[in-house]
């Protein structure tokens, strides 16, 4: 896999194709983290959480990119494969920033609805 120092370079490069309008309230920025973070939904550690759009009343709004799961999920795959996963991770993080900021829930509810096909799946 991938360093965690090169993903980073990585994410960086692909967080400034972003609009600056994009990062209006996200005063805690993009984070790339260490650890994987298996779901709590997860059975049998097959479902791990690769980004995360938080907020937090004290510390405000950030994104968690998890480093440790995408070496998880995506085992050792090449710089070209890594960069578009990190790309799509990003980028779903920010809609789900965006919807914040607009008072709207779309992307959350389709999350939830792929959480409910994966538990259905799993019965």
């Amino acid at each position: 896999m991938i360093t965690i120092e090169r993903v980073h370079e990585i994410l960086d490069r692909i967080a400034c194709e972003l609009p600056e309008e994009f990062y209006r309230e996200l005063n805690g920025g993009i984070l790339l983290l260490p650890e994987a973070v298996e779901s709590p939904d997860s059975e049998d550690g097959d479902l791990f959480i690769m980004g995360e759009y938080v907020e937090d009343p004290s510390m405000g709004r950030m994104i968690y990119i998890y480093y440790g799961s995408f070496v998880e999920v995506l085992g050792n795959i090449g710089e070209k494969e890594l960069e578009e996963e990190l790309r799509e991770t990003l980028y779903h993080e920010f809609t789900h920033h965006m919807e914040s900021l607009a008072g709207e829930r779309g992307l959350e509810i389709e999350d939830e609805r792929k959480l409910a096909d994966y538990r259905r799946r799993k019965k």
